[in-house]
């Protein structure tokens, strides 16, 4: 028996009104502080992992090298994102989508709390932890989002997305200064402290806030029979045991079965969104042709996606590399951290969401989402290819301005506020009912193979010169934007 419709309350977000008047909805700022706070714990991680990677273990670190780190590091992105997709079955048919977002907020101030621990059994125990209850909150959230923005059209909502985008900005911004300066000059560990504290605060205010949310359904919107949850519970405790097993393995191995196990994870992003595309086309929730349709349609915007998110990897090890080794970080006789430019990236966010939102509003249905998403392919690629510029005159150990490393962050920010809110709005709009969490763990799919991609890919950092990889990357993009534009399909 399925539970009531996804409804909410008239007056909770009119859609004659400003999209800005969202600011003062208590539902809103709910939603709001809860992302937060969890970018928070994401931009502290994405500004410390590859240092602390890369750190002699004399200081502290794990003393990868730097490919083997950045693979790492795309192996947690990606791990993060590849959870979606269950995270998002879990809450259209286990949990609901509230109880999804609650138990995503508590795993992922577990696993960073277990990261605050000198001891590599339990970093990698954090890794795992936060990857699945990022993968649990995620993809619900802008389920929720939209289940509480009613009667919007599509203009409209991608609108309220980049609004949205903006406002969990203020502490990304702020998480990598805070992380990075504690893990860099004090102890890593306490940079991984700083981050459980973050997103303790966020658990607290959600159930705080939670009332504001009643208006939402949050229950499963097709609830599993009671013989498939007990078969759910035996596996979610064989995989529980797996995972421990291989965290041990790897711990006690020393990092020797560090690259078989990227190897594995890569292997399964590559196979599941085949897999997960199967079948949702044969879901057995009463799908008409149309919305099979919008589905098989929706894999002309996923290829190129997951383009821009294994690009999107690299800004946390290739370009934490770029400002630590290449870049000259001396501001009147201050060094600034390395880990302190992981906060441009946040920061022109923040500046630039608003320029986005009120373009959606302008442009409307004139453009379509395949147009679009080739025009932030054509800004990733500009900052790859600024990036490249600035490699190639740090020849021989010279440094450059950091404006290099700056231009290149702002370009790869225009790149994400295309691909972030449209593709959110997309697949919203893509999704069959009953299917919608499952929908968005399918975006974040996409996002999980590029980002693993682009983890195995940094290997070559030791093989060529920087410029020449960014270049790659950048030549890439270009072609398969110029290919994306000239399609003409509409979803």
């Amino acid at each position: 028996m399925s539970g009531p419709p996804a409804t909410v309350r008239a007056e909770t977000a009119p859609a004659d009104r400003p999209v800005w008047t969202l600011l003062r909805e208590r539902w809103f700022s709910t939603l709001f502080l809860t992302d937060m706070w969890e970018r928070f714990s994401f931009y502290g991680m994405q500004a410390l992992l590859f240092l602390y990677a890369t750190a002699p273990e004399t200081d502290g670190g794990l003393g990868l090298s730097d490919g083997t780190a950045g693979a790492l590091f795309g192996l947690y992105v990606s791990a993060s994102f590849l959870a979606a997709m269950p995270g998002g079955w879990l809450g259209d048919r286990v949990l609901g989508t509230h109880r999804a977002m609650l138990t995503g907020a508590i795993v992922i101030a577990a696993g960073h709390l277990c990261m605050a621990f000198p001891a590599r059994a339990g970093f990698y125990a954090g890794l795992a932890l936060v990857a699945c209850g990022t993968g649990l909150l995620k993809p619900n959230l802008p389920v929720m989002f939209d289940q509480m923005n009613p009667g919007a059209d599509s203009a409209r909502r991608r609108a309220a997305f980049s609004l949205f985008y903006m406002s969990i900005q203020v502490s990304a911004l702020i998480g990598p200064l805070v992380t990075g300066t504690l893990g860099e000059r004090v102890d890593w560990h306490l940079g991984f402290g700083a981050a459980a504290v973050g997103m303790l605060l966020g658990v607290l205010q959600y159930v705080w806030g939670a009332s504001s949310l009643r208006g939402a359904h949050t229950g499963p919107s097709r609830p599993l029979p009671p013989a498939a949850q007990r078969r759910l519970v035996r596996g979610a405790w064989t995989a529980l045991a797996a995972a421990v097993l291989v965290a041990a393995g790897v711990t006690a191995a020393g990092g020797v079965l560090l690259r078989p196990v990227l190897a594995l994870c890569g292997l399964a992003s590559l196979v599941l969104p085949v897999v997960a595309f199967r079948r949702l086309l044969r879901a057995d929730g009463g799908l008409d042709d149309a919305a099979r349709e919008r589905i098989r349609a929706y894999r002309v915007v996923f290829v190129p996606s997951v383009l821009f998110w294994a690009m999107y990897g690299q800004l946390g090890s290739v370009f934490s590399l770029f400002a630590r080794e290449h870049t000259d970080r001396e501001i009147a006789g201050f060094t600034v951290p390395a880990s302190w430019f992981q906060s441009a990236h946040p920061l022109f966010l923040l500046l630039l969401a608003p320029l986005f939102a009120w373009l959606w509003l302008r442009i409307g249905g004139r453009a379509g989402s395949v147009r679009k998403f080739s025009a932030g392919l054509l800004c990733a690629a500009g900052g790859f290819l600024v990036l490249a510029a600035g490699a190639a005159l740090a020849t021989d150990g010279r440094q450059v301005s950091a404006l290099w490393l700056l231009g290149a962050f702002l370009l790869m920010t225009c790149g994400e506020l295309v691909f972030g809110p449209v593709g959110l709005s997309t697949t919203a709009e893509a999704a069959p009912d009953g299917h919608r969490s499952r929908m968005m763990g399918l975006f974040y799919l996409g996002a999980a193979l590029g980002a693993g991609a682009g983890g195995q890919l940094s290997h070559l950092v030791g093989v060529l010169p920087l410029w020449v990889y960014l270049s790659g990357f950048a030549a890439t993009a270009v072609a398969t934007a110029l290919a994306l534009a000239r399609r003409t399909v509409r979803i």
